[in-house]
């Protein structure tokens, strides 16, 4: 019987005549069986074959409107009834072997399930045992439990099936993404033409039969050639035609039959490989000549599907698991590698030959910051704009793949050879920094049995279709597409773009986190240094302000301000020096050493403070000292100051500072930020104690360092010193001098300091450019340098000095010489504030060099 569908005598049609049929209700089962359909209790028969009669062996007056006792018998009836009250899906027919049915008492396998409202019940004459069903069907799951991963269970399952059902031939055909399908595996009798890596087109397999093989996992065909037997009535009171979506019965298409007859296939059965819940693929089986399985066979058969599929889909997923460990441990390394490291974009750029195998691909690249890094196989740098453009349109801020980017980007067809498919993982939530891999283009044959875009004319026997005759393979190169993306791929991209992600906002988080430290760090700096600047300013005017000795004249009065001002800039070295740690004696030394006119007695053991301790008590004992000078017994020439230090049991440091001969002391009646750093800084930070009494007649204040902070030192403390310069005023007599220093007092005031003792021409700068106009024109014959400029350091006007043998001294505010290279280790070096004997002596020293 034609289905109502299918195109008649005449028509163009090609393979896609099938994606409009209803092979879902042909209104025809096929040859071997019969068919009763019933209301939903299996009371009255509504509908039957046409050969039901002659098959249960009962009166073949009217069928349709009888109970079902009447046909089949009450036993059977009953039992039909029973077995249908067992089963609600109707993808799971109840099913029994060998019931006697009929008056004749004639035995069959029965398959029973309810589906729309209705109760279809099929009949097919028994065959084979349920006892060889169970066997079979045990040996079929044995074996497939012994093979343990995935490429030996597709290629021992069509050898197991075959030998088992003794088909001719059984292949192992999976889907593509676009419903096309290729033979995978194939074992078949030895003398056909092997399938094996053919394609054949989607039409081959319409949409609808590929949802019914979802549906119905089981499909066979026993004769191609046997015709259909009809549906009586085909449609009912309501003109719906009878659903056979779950009935293994149903007649098949006349074009699918057509197709099988040009293969010369004249039995097949198919079993649905679902895994996932999606139709992965089909075991399909082919006789050529008829074949008919009884239900006991088909029911091992499905059973081996579906073991088949769990197990595949078991270990598709052990492997897939597996790739994610080996990238998930890949992740994790480079996870824990880059939390010590504070630049991410260098570690990415670092890793990313790493980087390369979380995934088959051959190349990586990233694209961070406008940035560009690649390595492998990539595409040309000219057309790196244009695929971020493209990315971030489709992207749409998740991972993105193809493996035909030519379809996508019409000047990919010119560097496939390198990149033809791309996986693309944003690094941010906006699309705009990329991690992406690279797959090179994969030039294939596909062998297609018979052109898929071929269209045919009907045959000579009306609707007999001739698609594929001679089934001879047509080839087609397959260009512009590399190996396609996986979901694993995919999965495993996920998880890369969710680790970075995390890394990536914990790296954010922790600069935010920094740059608000850094922003409080500076916020008190700033304080602390507006404070000591007014203390400095306030102690140089204390300084200033002494009286001067009797009979002593200004020249002395000036000398012994500069000593004392030469003094403080050396005890600022210290502090800056006791970044390291140091030795008590001498960090007090050098606070009190603009004071060692005054009375100032020091006394302890030889003991050094850890970089902590220093610090602290380098800012405690100048806030001591410069509050003594301003309010304190060192503000009076007759003021005392004495220090003593000793270790207790604990190893604890305990310091005295004691204030004599001052004015009359009194507590302050608010505390200052000096006050507080006194009084707060050593329990705060060192976990220390201090006591301050305000006695009238003079400060008293008690510290205690604890012994974690304290070691002690063999020997005496070394001294800062303030040191002795030797008069070299001879030495810059009539000499050509350049000056480059960035702030125009400061370089007047050098400027005088040499023209007062003898020097000649003096050309004064404030930056690089202005020096190197100078020396264009003037050749000096010694320089002074300021390390640190405003616009950068001054060492490219030393390198070019060097390279005329011209000597030259660096002068520094710096605590430590730490802006001058290695190669300029030997220069002199002069520390600021400027002072005239220490300028000239080093100036002296730098011409004493040999050039």
């Amino acid at each position: 019987m034609n289905s109502p569908n299918v195109p008649g005598p005449g028509a163009t049609v090609d393979l896609t005549n099938c994606d409009r049929e209803p092979i879902h209700v042909p209104g025809s089962i096929q040859v071997h069986g019969c068919l009763l359909a019933c209301d939903v209790e299996l009371r009255q028969v509504r509908r039957h074959s046409q050969n039901a009669a002659e098959l249960l062996g009962v009166d073949p007056a009217e069928i349709n409107g009888r109970r079902l006792e009447e046909i089949v018998g009450d036993r059977a009836a009953h039992d039909l009834r029973n077995a249908l009250a067992r089963t609600s899906d109707p993808s799971r027919p109840a099913q029994l072997i060998g019931l006697r049915c009929g008056p004749d008492d004639r035995s069959f396998d029965v398959a029973v399930h309810q589906y729309r409202g209705v109760a279809i019940v099929e009949f097919e004459p028994a065959r084979q045992s349920s006892r060889d069903a169970l066997e079979l069907t045990r040996n079929l799951i044995v074996r497939l439990r012994r093979l343990a991963d995935a490429e030996n269970l597709l290629s021992q399952s069509a050898r197991l099936l075959r030998a088992l059902l003794e088909y001719d031939r059984v292949m192992i055909y999976r889907f593509a993404e676009d419903g096309s399908g290729s033979v995978i595996r194939e074992a078949k009798r030895a003398d056909l033409e092997s399938f094996l890596g053919q394609h054949f087109p989607a039409s081959d397999i319409p949409r609808q039969a590929r949802e019914l093989y979802l549906r119905n996992t089981i499909r066979i065909i026993g004769d191609a050639r046997g015709g259909s037997v009809p549906i009586v009535p085909q449609l009912d009171l309501s003109g719906e035609p009878l659903d056979l979506s779950y009935a293994h019965l149903r007649s098949v298409s006349p074009i699918h039959l057509e197709y099988l007859r040009n293969m010369g296939v004249a039995a097949s059965m198919s079993i649905s490989i679902i895994v996932g819940g999606r139709l992965w693929g089909l075991i399909a089986c082919h006789h050529y000549s008829p074949r008919h399985l009884s239900m006991a066979q088909r029911i091992a058969a499905e059973l081996f599907g579906e073991f088949f599929s769990l197990q595949l889909e078991a270990l598709r997923h052990k492997q897939r698991l597996e790739n994610a460990t080996a990238a998930r441990r890949l992740l994790d390394r480079l996870l824990r590698d880059i939390l010590a490291r504070d630049n991410f974009q260098e570690f990415l750029t670092e890793s990313l030959p790493d980087l390369a195998g979380l995934l088959p691909c051959d190349g990586v690249a990233l694209w961070l910051d406008g940035r560009w890094t690649e390595f492998g196989s990539v595409p040309p740098r000219h057309a790196i704009p244009a695929l971020t453009r493209l990315i971030s349109k489709v992207g749409d801020r998740g991972i993105w793949a193809t493996h035909e980017l030519p379809a996508h980007m019409e000047e990919a067809k010119e560097w496939c050879d390198r990149a033809c498919g791309v996986l693309a993982i944003p690094l941010t939530q906006i699309p705009r920094d990329y991690l992406l891999l690279f797959r090179r283009e994969v030039v294939q044959t596909i062998k297609w049995g018979g052109d898929p875009a071929k269209t045919y004319d009907t045959g000579p026997m009306g609707d007999r279709l001739t698609p594929r005759k001679s089934f001879a393979i047509w080839k087609e190169e397959v260009a512009g597409r590399s190996l396609p993306w996986t979901e694993a791929d995919r999965e495993t991209a996920e998880a890369t773009r969710v680790a970075l992600l995390e890394i990536i906002l914990r790296q954010s988080e922790l600069l935010a986190e920094e740059r608000r430290k850094a922003g409080l760090r500076q916020k008190i700096l700033n304080e602390e240094l507006n404070h000591r600047v007014k203390n400095i300013l306030a102690l140089i005017k204390s300084l200033v302000s002494q009286p001067v000795e009797d009979g002593a004249g200004l020249d002395a009065y000036v000398e012994a301000l500069k000593r004392r001002l030469m003094a403080l800039s050396f005890a600022h070295d210290q502090i800056v020096r006791g970044d390291g740690g140091g030795a008590l004696q001498a960090l007090l030394e050098a606070e009190l050493s603009p004071y060692r006119d005054a009375g100032i007695d020091l006394a302890g053991p030889a003991v050094s403070f850890n970089a902590q301790a220093f610090s602290v008590m380098t800012l405690v004992v100048h806030e001591l000292a410069t509050n003594a000078a301003k309010y304190g017994a060192l503000s009076r020439p007759e003021g005392r100051v004495s220090v003593t230090w000793s270790l207790n049991e604990a190893g604890d440091c305990d310091i005295r500072w004691q204030e004599s001969k001052g004015p009359l002391v009194t507590a302050p009646r608010r505390q200052g930020f000096g006050s507080v750093l006194i009084e707060r800084s050593i329990p705060y930070d060192l976990g220390g104690a201090v006591d301050v009494d305000y006695r009238p007649d003079g400060l008293t204040a008690r510290f205690t360092v604890p012994a974690r902070f304290v070691s002690v030192r063999g020997g005496q403390p070394e001294e800062t010193p303030v040191p002795q310069l030797q008069n070299d005023e001879a030495a810059i007599q009539g000499l050509r001098i350049m000056i480059v220093e960035d702030q125009f007092v400061i370089a007047m005031d050098v400027e005088n300091m040499l023209a007062d003792r003898g020097a000649g021409d003096i050309a004064t700068c404030g930056n690089i450019t202005e020096a190197t106009r100078i020396l264009e024109t003037f050749r000096p014959d010694a320089a002074v340098l300021d390390v640190n400029l405003s616009t950068g350091t001054s060492i490219p006007v030393a390198e070019e000095l060097e390279r005329r043998r011209i000597p030259f001294v660096f002068a520094t505010g710096y605590g430590d010489s730490i802006m001058i290279p290695e190669a300029f280790s030997k220069v002199p070096v002069v520390r600021k504030p400027y002072e005239a004997e220490a300028l000239v002596s080093a100036l002296g020293q730098a011409l004493q060099k040999p050039t």
